[in-house]
């Protein structure tokens, strides 16, 4: 019997919402996703390397429910989180964040002038082609800005990944995402316009920032 199809966005409402959904890969492997940590309070490992380095205006890629950019938004940093689902959205404006519906794909508020992008808790695999998102943040990050991505540990390059996510009896079409290591970002950074200007590790998480190099 042929499970019934749900849509990513769809998947993720549900999720955040509080539903079970699972991440299942190509040989029908099962993990949970984690939108309970997602959903939690911020930690002092999102202060010291995310938080503590988004300087000036900053756009959350991928906000989820919303932790980060409602943190930066109670310490007066200007801030808006983008994310594909709607009820995260709702969640982050609950939390007093700024926060759209959006697809970092399409265009975006501020687009060019934002001073800081912000992509945590894995959000540099958004799309399963890191050097595309990374082009693409680089157009929204004004020229001399700084992206600032969490990473995997030394030993990972760059892991490309097709997914579905399940839901009940429900299952999502597939979709690609990556995971990045620390091995990877440099190479990554060059060839998309950015040079590293700081690396940082803190409970087993990893955290680099990069210019972006376009000229001004």
């Amino acid at each position: 019997m042929t499970a019934e199809t749900i849509e990513p966005e769809q998947a993720m409402d549900a999720a955040f919402a509080g539903g079970v959904c699972q991440l299942v890969d190509l040989a029908g492997r099962q993990r949970p996703l984690a939108t309970r940590r997602w959903r939690g309070a911020v930690d002092d490992a999102d202060r010291a390397l995310l938080l503590d380095r988004c300087r000036g205006r900053t756009i959350d890629v991928g906000c989820g429910p919303g932790r980060l950019v409602a943190e930066l938004t109670a310490i007066d940093v200007s801030a808006l989180g983008i994310d594909i689902s709607l009820e995260a959205v709702r969640q982050a404006r609950r939390r007093g964040a700024l926060a759209i519906r959006r697809d970092v794909f399409a265009p975006v508020p501020g687009e060019g002038r934002w001073d800081c992008a912000l992509l945590a808790d894995g959000n540099i695999g958004i799309g399963g082609h890191p050097e595309d998102l990374l082009r693409r943040v680089g157009r929204i990050v004004r020229p001399g800005g700084h992206v600032v991505v969490e990473l995997g540990p030394v030993g990972t390059d760059v892991v490309r990944h097709r997914w579905r996510l399940r839901v009940g009896s429900r299952l999502t079409p597939e979709f690609d995402w990556a995971a990045v290591g620390l091995d990877a970002i440099d190479r990554l950074a060059r060839a998309t316009g950015f040079e590293i200007d700081d690396q940082a590790t803190a409970r087993e998480r990893h955290v680099a920032v990069l210019r972006n190099m376009a000229p001004r």
